[in-house]
């Protein structure tokens, strides 16, 4: 097994080559938001301009990486593309999108009408 699989949760013989890449995917956003991270805090932290200036750019790098993983991913994964085009690019609340009534915490009631099948 290669090392860049090595943190696979099962055996790569029972993934198959689509949940392997997809997990290739998924360890290397988090590899590369964790870079924008740090350099963002490097940035901040140094009193250099150009210095800063640097680190500013090789963040917004990272972060031109992780969008491009993450649109690589979203086209490999029908489930995160769904969630994707109902939370991204949207005004209002990111936990209720379109509606605050979706919102079990809003009116109070938790939603346990609807589980009883009662109109909410």
């Amino acid at each position: 097994m290669a090392a860049s699989s090595a943190t696979l949760h099962e055996d790569p013989a029972l993934l198959g080559p689509g949940a392997i890449d997809r997990h290739r995917a998924t360890v290397s956003i988090m590899e590369e938001l964790e870079a924008a991270d740090w350099y963002d805090q490097r940035a901040l932290a140094t009193e250099d301009p150009e210095l800063q200036a640097i680190l500013t750019y090789n963040r917004d790098e990272e972060k031109e990486h992780a969008a491009m993983l993450l649109e690589w991913l979203r086209r490999h994964d029908g489930a995160l593309s769904n969630h994707l085009k109902t939370y991204l690019f949207k005004d209002g609340p990111i936990h209720a999108p379109g509606s605050a009534k979706s919102d079990p915490v809003a009116d109070g009631s938790l939603a346990i009408g609807s589980l009883r099948g009662d109109a909410s």
